[in-house]
Order: structure tokens, then C-alpha cells, then sequence
């Protein structure tokens, strides 16, 4: 008799061969443990003596996948616990700058330093998402006015778009019928709606516009984190709708820098795959930040002045890798949890434009 298996079964050398139905000797087999149970299957080990089986009952078997679920909710929590710290310290070498006014293009160093670190954000989150740079950057209109700082993230929207379009070539429109099935509708109701954004952001107080702007926001994005994961809107998917959206969104724009959050609304109640919502809300970003800025620097050219392109240069190098910091989240993240942080998104995004109507209190910290 040979040595016994490890679950405790003498058999002979000649009778240790297995059915395995007529496959090769090194495939996956099942076997039947002594308690009657379908074993695990497990590839055959050849020695140079003799073919082993190695057989294991259920216990075995799920003894060794047990730790992934611990393991994988380990590394999201040291992820987070990263994210908190590297905030913290971030936030605590920010107030240590000096703070003297009029240091680097009308700012202090703490003020460009967190101007710095707003780009960087408002980069991982749009890597991320696909859109809500300028939303996250709303924050800088604490140190920044609407007329400087709208332009300014207009610019650098288009090149935080520009580089995650790149990265994303295969999710995009590659033809016209693409383009006119995607976010073509939305497009041309942009065109139309940014001038009106733009004649607002220079007539109206831009400070009370965004404060609503930001209720809403806020508003449909506490709805939308806890409301049924399975409700979808329905009937509102065609050209029209399309065109519709697109023009809030170009007006909303105008004014904030921000013109996807209709689309996002949009493509969320509808409960569009995060592919398909990118190939419809990132061309239609570039599009209106695009039009947007050469209608400022026809209309309004003093916009446009030396302060602007001096902040353009020293920001740009930040857009860069919060943009792909944010690609490499988004490769990793499933449909469920994309909408979830496309929602946290616009909440925080509410909340950056609501902080504008309070902004002297907290202006006064930097």
C-alpha cells in the first residue's frame, strides 16, 4: 500500500490515477473527500516516482480565500488613512508660508500655494470622474474674483480635459454618427447657452448665482447618494433632451467655469455606464471651455490680463498629476461606486460654491 493522502485514505500505487473524463493528467480534477463532499479541484503535481493527488475537503478550501475580503479592505483603509494624512500635512505646511500680500501675480505665497493644491484636486477629481475641475477649483474664489478666477479655471479645465481625453481615446467618439449619439444634442445647446453665462458673469452679482447654484448641487446630491440604486429616469434620452441640458449647462458655465453638472445630472438619473457618461460629458467640457474663453478674449479681453497668464503658468504644472492620479483611481472603480463619487462630487462641489456667499469669514484665515 501507498502512503496515505492528506485526508487520511491509504490507496495503491497502481489505482492513484484519477478519472478525470478523459483529460490530460496535469488538468484540474475533482475528487471526493471521505465525509462525501466535492473536494476542491487542484491541478495534478507529476514527481519523477509517482503522480501525487492532493484532495481537500470545503474547511480546506475556504481557508485560503477567507483573508481576501480582509486584506482588500485593509489596503482601502490604509488608502484613506494616506489621503487624510497627506491633507493634514499638506493644510499645515500651507498656513506655515508666509503670508505677505502681493508676493507672486497679486497673491501671498500661502495664497498660491493653495490655489496649487485647490488644481491639483480639482485634476484627481476630473481624472476621476470626467468632470468637476472647475467645481472643486470654486474654491480659489476665496482668493480669487469671479472675473479672474472663471477664465483662469476655464483654461485649465481644458487642459486637465484635453490630457484625460487622451488617456480615454478608446471610450470617445470616433465618428460623426458617435458624436451626434452622444453628446452632439448637448453641444449645440451649449453653443447657444454660453453667452448668456458669460453676459451674467459680467452684469448679475456672481456671488448669489453660484450660492444657488451650489443649494441645488447640493440639494440633488444628497437625493442621489441615498435614494434606490436601481431608480432610472426614463423618456428623456433623445436630441432634444440632449440640446436642452446642454444649454443649462452652457449658462451654468459661463458664469462658474462649471458646465457639466446638467449633463452629469442628466446622465445620472438616467443611469448611463461610466464609459458611455465620459464619451458624453468630456467632449461637450471641452467644447464649451473652449468657446467659452474665446468669447471672454473677444468680448471681454481685460479679463484676459497679465495676472491671468501669469496664474495659467504657475498652475498648469499642477494639473498634470492630479489628472492622471485621478485616471488611475477611475481604471479601478466599478459602475456602482463611479456614480456614488460622481454624486460626492457635486455635493462637494455645492458646498465650494455655497463657501463663496461666506467667503469673508474664511477669507480672513488666509
Amino acid at each position: 500500500m501507498g502512503a496515505p493522502t492528506p485526508i487520511g485514505i491509504e490507496i495503491a500505487e497502481e489505482d492513484i490515477t484519477p478519472d478525470c473524463g478523459g483529460t490530460r493528467l496535469e488538468a484540474a480534477c475533482t475528487a471526493v473527500a471521505n465525509d462525501n463532499s466535492v473536494a476542491t479541484k487542484r491541478p495534478l503535481k507529476r514527481s519523477p516516482s509517482h503522480l501525487a493527488l492532493v484532495v481537500e475537503g470545503p474547511a480546506a478550501a475556504e481557508a485560503e480565500p477567507s483573508g481576501w475580503p480582509a486584506r482588500a479592505g485593509s489596503t482601502k483603509t490604509t488608502l484613506w488613512l494616506f489621503a487624510v494624512a497627506a491633507l493634514v500635512v499638506t493644510g499645515t505646511l500651507i498656513v506655515s508660508l508666509p503670508a505677505a500680500p502681493n508676493a507672486v501675480a497679486g497673491l501671498s505665497i500661502r495664497q498660491l500655494a493653495s490655489i496649487e493644491a485647490i488644481v491639483f484636486l480639482s485634476g484627481v477629481m476630473s481624472g476621476l470622474s470626467g468632470f468637476g475641475f472647475s467645481a472643486i477649483g470654486a474654491a480659489s474664489l476665496l482668493l480669487l474674483a469671479p472675473i479672474l478666477q472663471v477664465p483662469l479655471f476655464q483654461a485649465l479645465s481644458t487642459g486637465n480635459q484635453l490630457l484625460s481625453v487622451g488617456q480615454l481615446r478608446e471610450d470617445m467618439p470616433k465618428s460623426p454618427r458617435d458624436l451626434w449619439a452622444g453628446p452632439g444634442p448637448c453641444m449645440l445647446g451649449g453653443a447657444a447657452g454660453v453667452p448668456i453665462g458669460i453676459w451674467l458673469l459680467s452684469h448679475l452679482p456672481a456671488a448669489r448665482l453660484m450660492g444657488a447654484f451650489g443649494t441645488l448641487l447640493f440639494l440633488y446630491a444628497v437625493y442621489s447618494l441615498f435614494r434606490p440604486t436601481s431608480f432610472k429616469l426614463r423618456g428623456f434620452d433623445g436630441p432634444v433632451c440632449g440640446a436642452v441640458v446642454g444649454f443649462l449647462g452652457g449658462v451654468v458655465g459661463g458664469f462658474t467655469a462649471f458646465p457639466g453638472a446638467a449633463v452629469v445630472v442628466w446622465t445620472g438619473l438616467r443611469g448611463v455606464p461610466k464609459a458611455q457618461h465620459r464619451a458624453i460629458v468630456q467632449p461637450y467640457i471641452i467644447m464649451s471651455q473652449i468657446y467659452a474663453l474665446g468669447l471672454v478674449a473677444l468680448l471681454h479681453p481685460s479679463y484676459l490680463n497679465g495676472q491671468f497668464w501669469l496664474l495659467l503658468a504657475l498652475s498648469l504644472p499642477a494639473v498634470v498629476p492630479g489628472t492622471l492620479s485621478g485616471l488611475a483611481i477611475y481604471r479601478r472603480t466599478s459602475d456602482l461606486n463611479f456614480r456614488r463619487l460622481s454624486y460626492l462630487l457635486l455635493g462637494i462641489s455645492g458646498i465650494c460654491l455655497l463657501a463663496k456667499t461666506c467667503g469673508a469669514a474664511i477669507k480672513s484665515l488666509f
